[in-house]
């Protein structure tokens, strides 16, 4: 990754993700020609066909030259960025890394990881980046604005400065605000101060929804939510001013291609239930109040997503994946369940990582740290590999069902649709009820008439008879 020159300088080339991927985009540098930089700190954010990341540089140095502007498409290889590594800077480094511990010391051939290169063990020192305001590092309501990655990191790091330096005893000498650790992550992910935070918890305890609140006074959604509106640049418009051109790439243009041959190659089919949810809604009104669950995110995705696992595991070949190369049916013994998202970037469909192992309780904190890392725009690419099996959430545009198609390689997506109070015979009665309608699309090539039946038929029915959790789990 590093080339070194007779004039003592570095290059630092477009770093390979290890994902397949060929380009990236320079969404924004966080550096300037004649800036100084230290191994690890983040010089400049890119765009891939997944996500956006954080690229760190592997020396310490001078920024000699910026090889590209913001907004150019550069291929994996080219170098990016060169630094002089000969004097200023490296001489005046030298002395700290001299006085530091053998064992903090930066390692040498150091490998490649997700972006460039790991950070490295020793403490590393990054440049300050201005930012307005607190409020300058979270989504703006009112018009929409997304901050940026570097934004929400840096003020979060701003925050863990001034905590440190107040000690345990936080603000202002009080006591230490009481927060469970994955409170405690995710307000740092955004930015807030745990100290401004009111608690709503019980015994002054500070809850998820505290952090949100103080963040945005918006409702967060629970999945797949519409897409906040952020400046887009000024595109190309027609001389009559009838048409405009929006340059496909990055998410956008990846999540095309992969649909495009996802439609032409594996055979979908689409199975539809419409199903009594009013049980399901009255559990997770009771799981809110439950001291188990207390500071975590519980919503009706829960249960749906705890209930496709269960079904799943009920009928195992569902979990399955086609080996075109060698002609073969792979069954799955894990299942890495995918959340679609609406961001501004586009649809993205992280993973939750071997999710048939986890509590309903640990199954909620994971689905609150995907949507609020989805949110940021902090989804690693690592993060949206290896899925199995899908849900997306069409309901919370207030749409009834749809035909999902299928993400690649994975064997089934389930579509959720609207949760409304409808007439329903009940007790043979019509009665006013919750209710919504599934759509389940499968790889016929894996998933038969009668397997991808009994599939949806299980998630209806515990749906409708949550008890059944106890029972078929």
């Amino acid at each position: 990754m590093t080339t070194m020159t007779d004039t003592a300088a570095a290059e630092f080339k477009m770093p390979d993700v290890g994902e397949g991927l060929t380009e990236a985009e320079i969404l924004k540098w966080y550096v300037a020609v004649g800036d100084t930089v230290t191994d690890g700190q983040v010089v400049c954010e890119v765009e891939t066909a997944k996500a956006a990341v954080e690229l760190p540089i592997p020396f310490n140095g001078v920024v000699a030259e910026l090889r590209f502007p913001e907004g150019t498409t550069v291929d994996v290889g080219q170098v990016i960025i060169t630094v002089d590594v000969g004097g200023g800077a490296a001489e005046q480094a030298a002395p700290a890394e001299q006085a530091a511990p053998a064992e903090e010391a930066a390692p040498t051939g150091r490998q490649p990881v997700l972006v460039g290169y790991g950070v490295a063990e020793s403490s590393t020192k990054r440049r300050a980046r201005k930012v307005e305001s607190a409020d300058a590092a979270v989504s703006d309501s009112a018009t929409g604005v997304v901050p940026s990655r570097s934004a929400v990191r840096n003020n979060g790091s701003q925050q863990d400065g001034t905590q440190q330096a107040q000690g345990v005893n936080g603000h202002g000498g009080g006591s230490r605000p009481l927060a469970k650790p994955p409170v405690r992550k995710l307000a740092k992910d955004l930015g807030v101060d745990l100290a401004t935070v009111t608690p709503s918890g019980p015994d002054g305890i500070i809850t998820r929804d505290d952090v949100h609140a103080a963040v945005a006074p918006v409702q967060e959604p629970e999945v797949a939510e519409a897409p906040v509106a952020a400046p887009a640049p000024a595109q190309p418009v027609s001389a009559d001013a009838r048409e405009t051109r929006i340059p496909v790439k990055g998410v956008r243009k990846a999540t095309a291609q992969a649909m495009v041959t996802s439609a032409f190659t594996a055979p979908h089919v689409t199975e539809f239930v419409t199903v009594d949810v009013t049980r399901t809604m009255k559990l997770v009104e009771e799981l809110k109040q439950d001291r188990a669950f207390e500071g975590l995110r519980v919503n009706p995705l829960l249960l749906i997503s705890k209930a496709l696992l269960v079904a799943i595991k009920r009928n195992p070949e569902v979990n399955a994946a086609w080996d075109e190369a060698n002609q073969e049916i792979v069954q799955k013994h894990y299942v890495n369940l995918g959340i679609a998202a609406a961001t501004p970037r586009g649809l993205i469909v992280p993973k939750i990582k071997d999710a048939q192992a986890k509590t309903l309780p640990e199954l909620a904190e994971a689905l609150g740290e995907l949507v609020t890392t989805a949110r940021a725009g902090k989804t690693s690419p690592a993060a949206m590999q290896g899925g199995t099996v899908t849900i997306t959430n069409v309901g919370v545009f207030g749409v009834d069902t749809g035909t999902p198609i299928l993400n690649p390689g994975e064997s089934a997506i389930l579509a959720v649709g609207a949760i409304k109070l409808q007439p329903w015979v009940h007790k043979g009665k019509v009665k006013p009820r919750q209710v919504t309608t599934l759509a389940l699309s499968f790889d016929h090539r894996l998933v038969d008439g009668e397997l991808g039946s009994k599939v949806l038929a299980d998630v209806a029915a515990i749906l409708e008879r949550p008890k059944r959790l106890l029972t078929w789990s």
